[in-house]
């Protein structure tokens, strides 16, 4: 995925969050629910550009249990 895609992609979901949370605290359930599908949507399409995952780092080669950072 490019800057530009991950940066829109994180754009919604920020924009997303903020119309939900507007929505909650003035009542208004349109603008919650628009939010809601608009954070989702960033979401899903920054998961679908990295693969269906968000965990950036490689598996472990060896099998085993992954060094605590």
């Amino acid at each position: 995925m490019s800057i530009w895609g991950r940066a829109r992609a994180k754009a919604d979901e920020l924009i997303g969050r903020a119309e939900e949370v507007y929505g909650e605290s003035h009542g208004d359930a349109a603008a919650k629910a628009a939010g809601e599908a608009r954070r989702l949507e960033g979401e899903a399409e920054e998961e679908a550009e990295l693969g269906g995952t968000t965990d950036r780092r490689p598996p472990p080669d060896d099998g085993g249990v992954p060094a605590r950072h």
